[in-house]
């Protein structure tokens, strides 16, 4: 860890908590040498840190993306894994196949066919440990170190953390409203690849993109693609919200339409349980089998006892209605959010409106660093994420994300509440 990063740490954490960091970081000594070089890319993740922050009592976190697990029948979810244990016990607690059960994957294939893949096919499925898995995967089939990933920008810290872990030169291609900016992204491609860069894949959350919330269009969404296709660059496709769009009629997926040159990324953290760890990627037929043992090199198999209780679920429970549950709650949640903002918060901020998916995007004049901002949240009973988390560069960001998901509306406008002065007095510091 270096100087930088903990006087950065230093703004949010005790000093008890400083002193442990400075004392790990010191103890390596002679073994620092041992390190590989992708592990100086390895990050802890800013969303991390303020997560643990955020479980402070009193405090009202808008950190933290978590689904609302208390709509879930639990009593009875239970009573269904301590029955896949008691009768399919030798099973479910033994070792699977590396790619998956075929339950689970042909089930995976409904899941995804509810927004408009209709053509998977279970063979091309390989289940992971959540998306973040395939991710990693993804990264390290086709990525050499010097290699180029493109990215929204801003895009999910997880995804950052992984590519830059693989050596990879991260490229920014710049969004509004609508999403990805075509032009802008076929721009960039020409002048990376005029350069001698060597662009591997675009990565995009294009359904209510982490952190912004923004949604591709459906007008840009084949453009992106056929960009892409033209220049040999596959598209890797996280679609964790596609399915909570508040009007129940999600924007058909990029893999839709392009089986050969998109790799699907999906997860049941979002629509069912992140606890449980279980994602998928849907994998073009000629791209299958290497990406399928990349995986299974990593984890061996998907755990078993965790893929019986999400195949049970999608067999035996109403997880259509669930959605349906889910869409109304972050709905509500979506819409105390906005109201609070357009009541509390000063002149001279702007932010996103989402048609679905956890997230609101604050944007507050030019000049203004967020990151030392969250410190004085804190302490005005508030948390947030600093927008600088959600970007490659190092420059300080005028950027904050707010989660709705898993906070009830009257929390939300505390929240908020609590939050606007201190975004009020760093405008007045201009």
């Amino acid at each position: 860890m270096t100087h930088e990063t903990l006087d950065a740490a230093a703004e949010i954490l005790p000093a008890e908590a400083i002193d442990a960091i400075e004392r790990a970081a010191t103890s390596a000594h002679r073994h620092e040498e041992l390190f590989s070089e992708r592990a100086a890319n390895i990050k802890q993740s800013a969303v991390r840190d303020v997560f643990d922050i955020s479980m402070r009592p009193g405090l009202v976190s808008l950190a933290g993306g978590s689904p609302y697990l208390q709509s879930l029948p639990l009593e009875r979810l239970g009573q269904t894994a301590a029955k896949i244990i008691a009768e399919q016990g030798m099973t479910a607690l033994q070792y699977g196949g590396g790619q998956g059960t075929e339950e689970l994957r042909t089930q995976i294939c409904e899941v995804m066919a509810a927004e408009g893949i209709l053509d998977a096919k279970p063979e091309n499925v390989v289940v992971t440990a959540g998306s973040q898995s395939a991710q990693d995967v993804a990264a390290k089939v086709f990525c050499n170190p010097g290699d180029v990933v493109l990215v929204e920008d801003p895009t999910y810290v997880g995804a950052l953390n992984t590519f830059e872990a693989y050596q990879v030169e991260v490229a920014t291609v710049p969004m509004d409203a609508d999403g990805i900016i075509p032009d802008r992204l076929e721009t960039r491609i020409a002048a990376l690849q005029a350069a001698g860069k060597n662009v591997k894949f675009l990565y995009t959350i294009p359904s209510f993109n982490n952190p912004s919330g923004i949604t591709l269009s459906t007008e840009r969404r084949q453009q992106v693609v056929d960009i892409c296709r033209k220049a040999n660059v596959l598209v890797l496709e996280d679609n964790p919200y596609g399915l909570l769009r508040f009007d129940g009629k999600p924007l058909t997926p990029l893999r839709a339409a392009n089986p050969n040159d998109v790799i699907y990324l999906g997860s049941f953290s979002k629509i069912f349980a992140p606890g449980l760890r279980i994602g998928w990627a849907l994998v073009p037929a000629h791209l299958q089998r290497r990406y399928y043992l990349a995986s299974e090199s990593v984890t061996l198999c998907p755990p078993t006892l965790n893929q019986m209780l999400v195949s049970a679920y999608l067999r035996d429970y109403d997880w259509r209605g669930q959605i349906e549950t889910y869409r109304g709650l972050y709905k509500e949640r979506c819409d105390a959010m906005l109201a609070a903002l357009d009541e509390f918060m000063p002149p001279g901020l702007n932010w996103t409106r989402p048609e679905g998916g956890f997230f609101v995007w604050v944007t507050l004049p030019e000049g203004v660093d967020t990151y030392p901002l969250l410190k004085k949240a804190i302490d005005a009973g508030v948390v947030f994420i600093p927008g600088a988390a959600f970007t490659h560069s190092d420059d300080p960001s005028n950027k904050i994300r707010l989660a709705f998901s898993a906070v009830p509306p009257k929390s939300i406008r505390e929240g908020v509440r609590r939050l606007a002065p201190v975004l009020r007095e760093a405008i007045a510091a201009l």
